[in-house]
């Protein structure tokens, strides 16, 4: 597909994630404010990018209500310290929400309506339960238009267990241990915080600063998971242990046009090459990263064989093994997420997508000899979304 202007990805940090819930490190802090921090760590880490130059901010969240509603992009835009001339708005594609919001500036970027801009998305799902708030329309039930299992994302994960009884849950809890092996041995080798904006925050001892993410696993073997419960059917492969955990986080990453590389001296990390997103079936919404990979790999003249990092998110295990089956991968393969994923570190909803690119990004400084990667990723109620992106490091 081709596109106007090029579209550089200048850098992508996050927050820490934090355990959703009363006991969790971000129990009293508002979603709003982890996503300014975020957003005022990112322009630290940038000084060259004038915060007068933003042209958008575009912010995610799944629930666009209370601490995390009143027009995000403007909003926190605000309350991070951009001038008032800088615009933003708030978007939802669920899980997908930072993904989405990433594309659509770049689209603006493409066509030359914007230079730099910022995406990215904050979700509390402590505040803001899966589900909360939500009120389907009656008509899915009644007149069949969706399947009620669509309406709980556990089981839509049973759902692919069901349909591919290959993807056994040894599979998936094999896969999961080595996601939070992965995910430790990178922060021991100082990986993952490289990108993290601390955060304060309060609690029952006090203030403290954030700086690690708090529902990683290390540690964690075959026994242990073996043992869990399966909450979502009786005698089922779906476990807290072989999924995402419920966390709260934000996301916030710098797009900007060839000609503002120029002009402000900034350094790309990654160029978009093209994205695609795919509706499926919602009670199956796991394989959504199948079709919106084919269909991005098609616009892009790229087969798999061309991709040398994958990011795709860790909805649960089963999700992604449904994902390398169906291209033929191992469940080893040491091109999809050599960091952990989200098994490991969590799925704050909408932010998950930059965090896929902030991984990316820096696996791409690491493999000069990788020329494409993939940020990829399921979304509840039956889509995925698909962005692949060129290194630009790439040597021969």
């Amino acid at each position: 597909m081709a596109i106007g202007n090029r579209v550089a990805f200048i850098d992508g940090v996050r927050s820490p994630f934090g355990r959703a819930g009363e006991k969790g490190v971000f129990w009293t802090t508002r979603a709003d404010d982890i996503m300014a921090k975020t957003v005022v760590g990112l322009l630290e880490r940038n000084p060259k990018v004038p915060p007068a130059a933003i042209d958008e901010v575009a912010l995610a969240a799944a629930t666009q209500a209370g601490d995390q509603g009143l027009v995000l992009g403007r909003s926190v835009g605000i309350l991070a310290g951009l001038p008032l001339s800088v615009p933003g708005y708030a978007i939802d594609r669920w899980c997908a929400g930072a993904m989405t919001a990433t594309t659509t500036v770049a689209g603006g970027i493409a066509m030359g309506a914007y230079d730099i801009a910022i995406a990215g998305g904050v979700e509390h799902m402590g505040h803001h339960p899966i589900g909360a708030g939500l009120e389907p329309n009656p008509r899915f039930i009644s007149e069949k238009l969706v399947d009620p299992a669509a309406l709980s994302m556990g089981e839509t994960a049973e759902r692919l267990h069901d349909r591919f009884p290959q993807l056994t849950k040894e599979r998936s809890d094999r896969f999961s241990m080595a996601s939070q092996a992965k995910a430790e041995a990178a922060y021991e080798a100082g990986k993952i915080q490289a990108d993290l904006v601390p955060v304060s925050a309060s609690g029952e001892a006090g203030w403290t600063v954030v700086s690690v993410d708090e529902t990683r696993r290390p540690g964690t073997n075959m026994e242990g998971l073996a043992d869990l419960k399966t909450p979502f059917r009786p005698h089922g492969r779906v476990t807290a242990g072989n999924a995402s955990g419920l966390t709260d986080g934000a996301t916030a990453c710098i797009l900007a046009s060839d000609e503002a590389v120029a002009k402000y001296g900034l350094t790309p990390k990654m160029y978009l090459v093209t994205y695609a997103f795919v509706g499926v079936e919602p009670e199956v919404m796991g394989i959504g990263p199948i079709p919106s990979t084919e269909k991005a790999l098609a616009k892009a003249g790229l087969t798999m064989d061309d991709i040398g990092l994958i990011e795709i998110n860790e909805a649960f295990a089963v999700q992604v093994l449904s994902f390398t089956d169906h291209f033929g991968m191992s469940d080893d393969d040491p091109r999809v997420n050599p960091m952990g994923g989200a098994i490991a570190f969590g799925h704050p909803l909408a932010s998950s997508g930059v965090r896929l690119m902030i991984q990316l990004a820096r696996g791409f400084a690491e493999h000069p000899e990788v020329r494409y990667g993939m940020t990829t990723m399921c979304v509840g109620l039956g889509q995925g979304g698909t962005v692949i992106w060129e290194n630009p490091n790439w040597k021969k």
